[in-house]
């Protein structure tokens, strides 16, 4: 490199370093309240103490420095119980307050590069719609809006530990934050607006972190409500709107329509795979909420909108069809120049109306004798198009925009469900209500058939029609109970509608007896309907999670499209089929490497068999926070599946912490929302299929590499003796089991095998610790075995394979992307002292020994094929948030291993194990992707 180039990197690096100017003035206006209120509540010696843990902990992550690990561990061992309390809220609470001042900063520099009109950044719709339309005209994009689905859909699961009053206090403190940057303040103001930080920040100290007790389901589903307020219903229509100005500006009268094809969908209370808790009440419950919580947004948009309506007939004309709407209106003395206003005195009638008839309780802002109930959102849509139709023709275009175009689009995405919610079942429990019914009608044993026979038997009885069985009394507790969810999942149907429950999702789906086993179980309660053309009143989506049902989706799917009737009940369905892969299981059965290689053949093998039978396909992916467990950077994420797999039409789960990260601050919320859709316009409308003649090539090294990883992988994960009892030792995997953090037990029988484990708490648990194991472990070993296994045969050919590999082909880039961010969030020195909990010590030095030399030699690896010399060199942002948290992450850990350490030994006061659930809720929010 020569000087010029040095100087050049340094000179970037300076502007970067200017640009960080106000986050970095941020977290330290931030940290000195906090330490200001340390200092207040709890006394000076306490934020001495604090301060001193956190410079030691620096220099030991630093300089690794054996010097400040003896002090640190001098400092923490004389730390009393009740000492420690106010000292792991310090760090966590610091921590806290670091992620909101990088969030508003995120905004900031946003906010700047629009107004300085800089070019559109990746991942916007701006850019996604200019590059689809470079030589590409408008029927290209209405065909894609026309069958268009992009649906994240959050999920129940048990790494989001942060408390609603706690997420309330951080919105208020982002918004106080974001006031100071962009308004000019008056002195006064200035004050007052530093008095409501402090005042925030107070109570946040005074606020309880933790839950007295587990969550329940209904907590769940209030919590999960509380993103549709802060984000989803106001910044979903601005996105439409979004899309629809900029295809006007771009296209002009050629503009094509813009269906509702983004919306949220949700797991949150019908998600019963190892949840006891999700009951046929908790489903309804589900339900109720979320179609509660639309008709009060739909009423309070009404009469918002309604006031601001004073357009009278003495100035502008109106439609006959507002006319006549108007007609039917309440006759207001001194409005009835005003139809407009009066008719949504009448929109909001027939929305309490609406609200009494499915249950909810409203008081109506207006008395309307004969007032008649939507009995379904699109007849309220339609009366929004009457008046938007008419504010348009009649001089008043501007007016049909803005608020009212948003609650156009918000009726038409969120319905009076607001979001669909998936059913999901392990297909073991359906095989036991199945062996019941079979039992039950042929006095004969289930299990005893073979598949060819169960298969017949299925399929014979869901193309016979049948009256619907009155009772299910003679059946077991557990049967009954999955078909009182059935019985309840078609009252949902005629109550509010088949889009309100339009999917069942079926875990550890082995073969198409599963598919056609739920197939029967959806007969039993009228959601099919058997005969000459059947009608299959939701999608049966199979969830394939292992490695060897990754291996064997294509050939199950193309066995079950083999089956005429099958295919009937699938054309009622407009002959699209959804599957669902899961990137946890197969992590923790194979590995990182191993797991990823596997999904994407699975998706081009899908690929295949859906277009030799003409049948769409739409992917569920179902990805966690963390890299070990599918997560990552959307965008690049979905612009690396292989070609012809998303096709339009993608649905990808949000989980955990991942959820308020992503989608509590409205304008982070838009911008992830914006990423999601501007990746599936790409990946559908743009060729990205750069790899061409060399994917033979490309594959075979893959496979190489991903046989070897998993080699490596389950030699150390399944077949070290002695490896249960190090990751049970050495992570706080048994202690996470008191954290109130889920409704969902940690595993999905009574057991503490690895197999049996769920892998959320696996790589949480991993992720705690600091090691990250599922993240990267098997990778140095594979590329090494690699390298030398090629290189023997042709000099050098190995490497520069795996380097052409990465330069040039989306999948090995995001995979390895992926990885280097799980390095750089990896710290074996903080590893090494949960490893100490290890009370073998041949045990603990033999496989902590494997784990750090893998973790040295994948990083070594990393950097021969990337050509990279340190993590994240090409993230220069998130190398940046990384070394911003890193002082308030670690001395958490350190704590935690004290603290874990007197747990262990029987110190087991309510002040110890509260300190260490406060420590996993501190890391956890730290490090924004645990699980």
């Amino acid at each position: 490199m020569s000087a010029a180039d040095v100087g050049t990197i340094r000179a970037e690096n300076l502007v970067e370093r200017d640009k960080d100017l106000p986050l970095r003035e941020d977290i330290r206006f931030l940290g000195r309240m906090l330490g200001d209120t340390l200092r207040e509540q709890e006394g000076e010696s306490a934020f001495e103490l604090v301060e001193n843990i956190r410079q030691t902990a620096i220099r030991f992550h630093r300089d690794q420095d054996p010097k400040a690990r003896q002090e640190l561990d001098l400092i923490l061992n004389r730390l009393s119980d009740k000492d420690s309390l106010p000292v792991v809220r310090a760090f966590s609470y610091f921590s806290l307050l670091s992620n909101i001042a990088e969030d508003v900063h995120h905004n900031r520099r946003r906010r700047a590069h629009l107004r300085a009109g800089s070019t559109p950044q990746a991942g916007s719709v701006t850019l996604a719609l200019e590059r689809v339309l470079e030589g590409k005209n408008a029927t290209v994009l209405n065909e894609f809006f026309k069958k268009a689905v992009v649906s994240p859909v959050l999920t129940a699961h048990p790494t989001e530990v942060q408390r609603r009053s706690i997420l309330d206090c951080q919105l208020t403190i982002e918004r106080l934050l974001k006031e100071r940057a962009r308004t000019e303040l008056t002195p006064n103001e200035l004050r007052h607006n530093e008095e409501g930080l402090r005042a925030t920040i107070q109570i946040l100290w005074q606020t309880r972190m933790l839950r007295p007790t587990r969550l329940t389901v209904h907590d769940e589903i209030e919590n999960g409500l509380a993103y549709y307020s802060y984000t989803f219903l106001t910044e979903i229509p601005y996105i439409y709107a979004k899309i629809e100005d900029l295809l006007e500006r771009l296209l002009g009268a050629n503009a094509p329509y813009v269906t509702s094809f983004l919306r949220i969908g949700s797991w949150i209370g019908g998600d019963r795979d190892g949840n006891p808790f999700v009951t046929h009440e908790a489903m309804m419950r589900a339900i109720e909420r979320q179609s509660g919580l639309a008709l009060d947004f739909y009423l309070d948009e009404v009469n918002k909108i309604g006031r601001s309506m004073s357009l009278t007939e003495r100035i502008v004309d109106v439609s006959d069809e507002v006319k006549a709407l108007a007609a039917k209106a309440p006759d207001i003395p001194n409005r009835s120049d005003e139809p407009y206003r009066r008719i949504f005195l009448s929109f909001a009638a027939r929305l309490a109306e609406t609200c009494r008839k499915l249950g909810h309780q409203v008081t109506p802002p207006v008395s309307v004798a004969n007032c008649k109930p939507y009995e379904r959102s699109a007849e309220f849509l339609h009366d929004l198009d009457v008046i938007i139709s008419s504010l348009k023709q009649h001089k008043s275009s501007w007016v049909a925009r803005g608020a009212l175009r948003n609650l156009r689009r918000a009726v038409d995405v969120f319905g009076f469900h607001l979001a669909p919610l998936d059913m999901r079942q392990h297909s073991k429990i359906h095989e036991q209500v199945v062996t019941e019914l079979f039992q039950h009608r042929t006095r004969h044993e289930y299990v005893q058939l073979d598949e060819e026979q169960r298969i017949a038997w299925l399929l014979e009885e869901i193309s016979t029609p049948r009256p619907l069985s009155a009772s299910y009394s003679a059946y077991s507790e557990m049967a009954q109970s999955e078909l009182r969810i059935l019985q309840c999942a078609a009252e949902i149907h005629r109550r509010f509608g088949r889009d309100a429950m339009p999917n069942y999702i079926i875990s550890m789906t082995t073969g198409i007896v599963n598919i056609l086993e739920v197939a029967l179980l959806l007969q039993e309660v009228g959601l099919l309907e058997a005969g000459k053309d059947p009608q299959l009143h939701l999608n049966i989506i199979p969830l394939f999670e292992t490695i060897g049902d990754l291996r064997s989706c294509g050939h199950i799917m193309d066995q079950l499209f083999s089956l005429p009737y099958y295919r009937k009940l699938l054309n009622s369905r407009g002959n699209v089929q959804e599957v669902m892969l899961g990137y946890s299981d197969s992590n923790k059965d194979g590995g990182f490497i191993t797991s990823n290689w596997e999904i994407y053949k699975a998706e081009i093998e899908l690929t295949k068999i859906f277009a030799r039978h003409d049948v769409g396909l739409r992917l569920f992916h179902g990805r966690g926070g963390t890299v070990g467990r599918g997560g990552g950077p959307s965008y690049q994420s979905i612009l690396a599946q292989p070609p012809g797999s998303v096709n339009g039409q993608i649905r990808v789960t949000e989980q955990g912490e991942v959820i308020s990260s992503k989608y509590a601050e409205p304008e982070i919320g838009r911008r992830n929302l914006e990423t999601l859709v501007a990746a599936t316009m790409e990946a559908t409308l743009l060729s990205h299929d750069v790899i061409g003649a060399n994917a033979d090539r490309y594959y075979a090294a893959m496979e190489k590499l991903a046989s070897a990883s998993f080699a490596a992988y389950r030699d150390l994960v399944y077949e070290t003796p002695g490896f249960k009892q190090f990751f049970l030792e050495s992570t706080p995997i048994r202690e996470m089991a008191g954290l109130h953090i889920g409704s969902r037990p940690p595993s999905r029988k009574n057991s503490d095998a690895i197999e049996d484990l769920r892998a959320i708490p696996w790589v949480f648990s991993w992720s705690l610790s600091r090691m990250m194991l599922p993240g990267w472990y098997g990778f140095g070993h594979a590329v090494e075995a690699f390298v030398n296994q090629e290189s023997s045969e042709a000099e050098g050919e190995g490497l520069a394979l795996l380097k052409e590999m990465f330069q040039k082909w989306p999948f090995m880039q995001t995979l390895l992307s992926n990885m280097d961010m799980v390095l750089a969030k990896t710290d074996m020195g903080i590893a090494s002292r949960y490893a100490e909990l290890v009370e073998d010590t041949t045990l603990r030095e033999q496989i902590f020994g494997r784990i750090q030399e893998e973790r040295e030699r994948s990083q070594k690896w990393l950097f021969a094929v990337t050509g990279h010399t340190e993590l994240l060199q090409d993230n220069p942002t998130l190398a940046r948030s990384i070394r911003n948290r890193t002082p308030y992450i670690d001395p958490l850990n350190h704590l935690q291993v004290e603290l874990l350490r007197r747990y262990r030994s029987g110190e087991d006061s309510e002040e110890v194990k509260r300190s260490i659930h406060l420590t996993i809720n501190g890391v956890t929010a730290g490090l924004r992707n645990s699980g």
